[in-house]
């Protein structure tokens, strides 16, 4: 069968969105072959797939506590009882399940690379669909020059192809996906309630949709249950004539949610129990305000997640301050959201600051994008566009040439 393509297919936005996520996916799979290249192990990985492998065949509970914590080094003087304080068994889950396709022993004594490359996939799916959602939100937001814009931010991320293929970091961008989708999934349920239709029932496919994107959230990273009340917020501010039923919509997105989160831990009430008694759902600390050191570390990691944005968010910032035009909520509630992750990931010190800087990223995105599309349809186009597509392609270059020269390992 022959595919014919038009001209006007192949300009299609949705056509020319498509090249850059797999433009992005071709990236990622670059970033993990390097690595695999090497022959050495993750450790981490190791740890997340042997937790997955035993839950998966009701061998216990993923991290509630951990199978080998008597062994370790530092078990008599941890206070956790083994228990993962940080996650829940998600990840150990999401990383363990491609390889119940072969053999247990052919991926645990290293035979063929091919098993390699599983563990990676889900991952790799999340920043995928990630990138999705960001350019339906950008788009339906800012329009298409907006969302091409913070699409192309986002497919050219060192840090978020980073995160998607899972070198040498955590896999936080399970965490940015579902802190993404619960606060836009909330953001959406509430314009729904102007709808003349029972509120409930009509919205329990987004309700799901929203209960499924908390549960991945605090699944992943338990100090992202901050999201809970940011969505409440979002629901009562956006539909303030129909706060009751948006109230009712948040309680059943969290009862869902929670049936989720404790299916996670196939529905054990003891392992499910210990490790909420163990979890550190807050740990903040706000010592980190005090540091200079501090705001220059943040700084870095939000310039190596976009080098962009060291131009384009004082760009952008500086004409929401001076343009009332810019001040309205599709730019307001995305810069709001990425300012409290960053005050959250200064104000936490171990693993889950790093997740709160990742899922700031988006958001940024998205308020970069939707400022340059408005000054886009000012009488200075033509001078905005040159310098739009001069600073695209400037850091896209900066951002390939960089990652053909990854080493292996």
């Amino acid at each position: 069968m022959r595919l014919n393509f038009t001209r006007e297919q192949l300009r299609h936005p949705k056509f020319l969105a498509g090249l850059l996520l797999l433009a992005f996916l071709a990236q990622s799979l670059w970033l993990v072959k390097r690595e695999l290249q090497a022959k050495e192990k993750s450790e981490p990985e190791a740890v997340r797939i042997a937790g997955g492998w035993r839950q998966w065949h009701g061998e216990g509970v993923a991290g509630a506590p951990y199978a080998d914590f008597h062994s370790m080094p530092s078990a008599e003087v941890s206070d956790d009882d083994g228990y993962d304080t940080e996650q829940s068994p998600l990840l150990s889950l999401v990383t363990a399940a491609p390889l119940l396709v072969v053999r247990h022993n052919a991926w645990l004594d290293g035979g063929s690379d091919f098993w390699r490359w599983l563990p990676r996939i889900p991952f790799l799916a999340c920043g995928f669909f990630l990138g999705a959602s960001l350019w339906y939100v950008a788009r339906r937001l800012c329009g298409n020059a907006g969302g091409f814009i913070a699409l192309t931010f986002y497919c050219f991320s060192p840090s978020l192809i980073q995160a998607s293929a899972v070198w040498h970091t955590e896999p936080e961008i399970v965490a940015a996906w579902g802190a993404f989708g619960s606060v836009f999934t909330a953001i959406a349920v509430a314009h729904t309630l102007y709808a003349p239709r029972e509120v409930v029932l009509w919205n329990w496919r987004r309700i799901v949709l929203l209960a499924i994107s908390m549960a991945i959230a605090v699944g992943s990273q338990f100090s992202l249950i901050v999201l809970l009340p940011l969505a409440l917020g979002f629901l009562l501010y956006v539909a303030p004539v129909r706060r009751q039923a948006g109230l009712v919509i948040w309680i059943a997105a969290c009862v869902v949610g929670f049936v989720l989160l404790f299916a996670m831990y196939l529905f054990h009430v003891h392992a499910f129990a210990e490790s909420m008694r163990h979890a550190e759902f807050w740990g903040a600390t706000w010592r980190g305000f005090t540091v200079p050191g501090v705001y220059r570390q943040v700084a870095v990691r939000i310039g190596r997640a976009c080098p962009a944005l060291a131009i384009g968010f004082p760009v952008a910032l500086a004409t929401y301050a001076v343009w009332p035009r810019t001040r309205y909520f599709g730019n307001t509630a995305p810069l709001l959201v990425a300012l409290l992750f960053v005050g959250l990931g200064m104000a936490h010190p171990h693993i889950e600051g790093a997740g709160f800087l990742l899922a700031a990223v988006p958001f940024l995105f998205i308020f970069v994008s939707g400022v340059l599309a408005d000054l886009l349809e000012t009488r200075r186009r033509p001078l905005v566009m040159a310098c739009v597509v001069g600073m695209i392609a400037a850091y896209v270059i900066w951002s390939v040439v960089n990652l053909a020269q990854v080493p292996q390992g």
